[in-house]
């Protein structure tokens, strides 16, 4: 019986499509092309995410190494806060899942430097009983080691966990400690996916 519900935030209940938002807000290639490449999708990023290195560390080796200067960097890395907003239809799930007794978790891969601005300015927060970002743990999905320190730190049983992920790779991951999962391949799938899985109707328009 599942008792615990773990939520992925990045594009399960925050947004997180930086492609989407440098096309949007004028970023024309190839700029837009060498953004994503040399700071969205490098190997510091994931450091970041991971605790192993500070923002400020990531820009210095960056600009080190992209043609990109450093103000520029800089200047990308200040739009993270714009580009993370709340999926709203999935968000106002929490407070019925609240309310039918199950709790509620969040396990993400996510920078230390904003998360606690993150997590004061969006008021769904609240519904959670408690959660764990990837800086924080220095161990980031799927490192099967994260989900490992994130049961331990609640108690919880893997078989009465249901986790929630973008990634397949990472709710692969978490479906090798016996932790039921779903792959929310776009973020509209979410009720429909947790009334499959949970065997319940949401009463949420």
């Amino acid at each position: 019986m599942i008792t615990s519900i773990i939520f992925d935030l990045g594009n399960v209940l925050l947004n997180w499509k930086p492609a989407e938002y440098l096309e949007q807000n004028g970023f024309t290639d190839p700029g837009k092309s060498l953004i994503l490449s040399d700071i969205f999708n490098s190997p510091e990023w994931l450091k970041i995410d991971n605790g192993d290195l500070t923002v400020e560390e990531a820009i210095k080796i960056i600009s080190d190494r992209s043609p990109l200067s450093e103000d520029k960097i800089r200047t990308v890395f200040d739009l993270r806060l714009k580009i993370i907003f709340p999926l709203h239809p999935n968000t106002d799930l929490l407070p019925e899942l609240k309310k039918r007794g199950y709790r509620l978790y969040y396990l993400s891969n996510f920078p230390d430097d904003i998360f606690d601005e993150v997590q004061k300015k969006y008021c769904f927060f609240q519904y959670f009983d408690g959660g764990k970002i990837s800086a924080r743990l220095r161990a980031s999905k799927p490192d099967e080691k994260i989900f490992r320190i994130f049961l331990s730190a609640y108690s919880l049983l893997p078989s009465e966990c249901l986790f929630i992920d973008d990634s397949d790779v990472n709710a692969g991951a978490a479906e090798k400690l016996g932790i039921k999962t779903i792959h929310l391949k776009t973020p509209g799938m979410l009720k429909s996916a947790l009334e499959k899985s949970l065997g319940i109707t949401l009463d949420i328009n």
